[in-house]
Formats: structure tokens, C-alpha cells, sequence
């Protein structure tokens, strides 16, 4: 639907990976990453403490391994993450790098992402379209 489910902000220097159980704790189902949240022990981790499949592409020096055809189709439709990031980043402009404070950080942070929750239109995923092209 595009909606913000959760959100961390985290130092520059943070794994990627290290708050990925704390933002998935209330979802289920499936999630995906790019090749920056690849990890076994990670995946491992998120399916025995909250039974959530991850999928992330692999890396060039990684193995295929074999998917579900409606997983398949999901990753494709990850772009749709892209540009949720595009316009947090662009429309909303929370990258902006040379606050003069932290409580300006805070502020452009917060109004930026509550502009994006009022946008009229998101990107979202018409997943029972999708899975009907091919079934």
C-alpha cells in the first residue's frame, strides 16, 4: 500500500543488519532486501523468532537457490521499495546532511516523513493482478 510500517535511524557507522530484528518484530509473512541485508544467520534469525521468510537477491558470488514463483514475482516488485526511498529522499528531502543541530535533524526528519504519509498517491503493489497474469 506504500505506508510506512516502521522506521530507525541509526549512526553511519551501524550495520544494516543489527536493527533488522527490531523493526520486523511486529510484521509477519515476508520481507525483502537488497544485497546489503544478505545473511544467513540473519535469515535464520528472523524465521525461528518470528516466522518471517527474508529474501534478498545474492550477491555475484553466491548460489541461486530455487523460489517459489509468487516469491519470485514479489522480489521483482521490489523497485517499488526504491522509490518509496526516491521520494523520502527527494520529494520529502529528509537527506538533507549539514543540519546545525540535532533538534533540526529531528524536525526535518519528522516533517518529512509526515509529509510523505499524506501523499494522495504512493507506490503500491497490485498483487492480485500480478498473480492472476500468471496463473
Amino acid at each position: 500500500m506504500g505506508e510506512l510500517l516502521n522506521l530507525q535511524i541509526t549512526p553511519g557507522n551501524t550495520d544494516d543488519r543489527k536493527p533488522v530484528p527490531d523493526l520486523v518484530s511486529p510484521l509477519f509473512g515476508k520481507i525483502f532486501g537488497d544485497r546489503g541485508y544478505v545473511s544467513q544467520a540473519l535469515a535464520t534469525k528472523l524465521f525461528q523468532d518470528f516466522g518471517i521468510q527474508f529474501f534478498a537477491k545474492p550477491r555475484r558470488n553466491m548460489k541461486n537457490r530455487l523460489m517459489l514463483l509468487s516469491d519470485k514475482l514479489l522480489a521483482r516488485k521490489r523497485s517499488i521499495i526504491e522509490t518509496v526511498i526516491d521520494q523520502l529522499k527527494n520529494i520529502s528531502q529528509i537527506e538533507h546532511s549539514r543540519h546545525r543541530s540535532p533538534v533540526n535533524f529531528g524536525v526535518n526528519v519528522l516533517c518529512g516523513l509526515i509529509a510523505y504519509c499524506y501523499q494522495p498517491k504512493k507506490p503500491s503493489l497490485d498483487l492480485e493482478k500480478d498473480l492472476a497474469q500468471y496463473t
